[in-house]
């Protein structure tokens, strides 16, 4: 009998989404935001460097780098005759990073001197109510090393705009250096302001009196709210949609697993600048954890052959406004259903086996779907998934919701998708029976 888990209505699932995308302003928060869920859903942290214990129907998490998290369940179930069920998503998004000596003085104002990560979309960034955000390592008093999690909170930071009566030429063409026109203003020079940037941190935020800050990992981000917007509110408006919507979409699935079938979420770091990394999805993250619910190789492999990989990295939705970047009859529509990813040049990792599996799944719980495909004149973004696939040799495709505005500051999505791919990913983690197609010749 499949397993039938308790699984939020819309609104209730919108409601969490919009609060964990308040939490979440960098990585780091957002993998202690996906831990606290996963701890009140009955899951078990395992430290990195810890020897593991796992139990059938047990689950577990782990992270790496504070910035990486994978949540997984032991099924009851064989892995080897029932194969895993994998769901992938990276925690990171285009934005601006506070670069290590950023004070840049003069001219009556401190500003922060600022490294772009990502394909962030630049123009947007003006004018926004800015704060800073990410992680701190001081030497505390005594000579130990620390570090935390801080957030400003509050816009401490602007990047204006030129004036028009200054750049007649702006609403024609404009052009951004990412070094002279982005530093963003921290505060007025004046007698009695620090001017030491990371001075000011320890002041802020170092636990004792005389701690001393050795290095950070500080993000900026808009301090505008994500929000239902939209006459019916149709859309949700937030930034860091691309990825964290997908983030969070596996952690509500994954959280109303039931530990009948073995099945696994990773959030991986660094996607947007590559993936190479100790926790990038190019890393060996996700085939160590593998390895420790099946440490046997060859029934690892085996498990993995029959194992599904669902990369869920955000889709472009076909913009009313600029018709012609889409290819005629793949234009994706917003709350019209999550969106399967498909490039010759395996740019995306789905495959005619893998689409018609995720089809079938869908049309079981009744989810709508659209497909994808770039135009032959614009190239391909990529995911996490032809990544993945090629490190562990696990069959994968690509999925996403639609969405607009794709690594600006401020991104919009529909509503109704992210929920749609919330119960689809749901019943591939209940669904018994092995979900991929044996590969055969004969």
């Amino acid at each position: 009998m499949t397993f039938q888990p308790e699984l939020p209505h819309q609104a209730a699932f919108n409601e969490r989404l919009l609060e964990f995308l308040r939490g979440s302003p960098t990585p780091f928060h957002a993998v202690a935001e996906m831990a606290r869920t996963l701890v009140a859903a009955g899951f078990q942290y395992l430290g990195d460097g810890d020897a593991w214990k796992l139990e059938a129907g047990g689950r577990y998490f782990t992270t790496r780098n504070g910035s990486s998290i994978i949540a997984f369940v032991k099924g009851r179930e064989d892995a080897v005759a029932q194969g895993m069920r994998l769901a992938g998503a990276h925690t990171d998004s285009p934005c601006l990073m506070v670069k290590p000596r950023p004070e840049l003085a003069g001219r009556g104002y401190c500003r922060l001197g600022v490294e772009v990560y990502g394909g962030a979309l630049l123009n947007p960034w003006f004018d926004r109510d800015l704060s800073i955000a990410g992680r701190i390592v001081y030497r505390a008093a005594g000579g130990q090393l620390a570090h935390k999690l801080i957030d400003f909170g509050a816009p401490v930071a602007v990047i204006p705009s030129l004036a028009i009566h200054l750049d007649r030429q702006a609403n024609d063409g404009r052009s951004i250096n990412p070094q002279t026109d982005i530093q963003p203003i921290f505060h007025l020079e004046g007698e009695g302001r620090d001017v030491d940037f990371r001075r000011c941190l320890a002041r802020r935020f170092a636990a004792d009196e005389g701690a001393e800050i050795l290095d950070y990992d500080l993000y900026l981000y808009d301090t505008q709210a994500p929000a239902l917007v939209g006459l019916y509110r149709d859309f949700i408006a937030s930034a860091r949609l691309d990825n964290l919507l997908s983030c969070f979409v596996g952690l509500e699935a994954i959280a109303a697993a039931s530990g009948d079938q073995t099945c696994v979420l990773v959030c991986n770091d660094h996607e947007e600048v590559g993936s190479t990394s100790a926790s990038g999805a190019q890393g060996p993250m996700l085939a160590s954890v593998l390895a420790q619910l099946e440490p046997d190789p060859g029934r690892l492999a085996r498990a993995l052959s029959r194992s599904l990989l669902v990369s869920t990295d955000n889709a472009h939705a076909l913009h009313p406004n600029y018709p012609n970047k889409h290819d005629d009859n793949h234009g994706p529509l917003i709350n019209r259903g999550p969106v399967i990813k498909v490039n010759a040049r395996q740019r995306y990792a789905t495959n005619s086996l893998t689409s018609s599996l995720f089809r079938q799944m869908a049309e079981e719980v009744g989810v709508p779907l659209q497909t994808f495909v770039a135009r032959n004149d614009m190239p391909c973004g990529s995911t996490i998934g032809p990544i993945t696939a090629a490190e562990v040799g696990v069959p994968t495709l690509d999925v996403g919701v639609p969405t607009f505005a794709m690594h600006s500051i401020r991104e919009l999505a529909g509503c109704a998708d992210g929920h749609s791919l919330m119960l689809v990913l749901a019943h591939l983690f209940n669904r018994s029976g092995a979900p991929v197609v044996a590969d055969s010749v004969l």
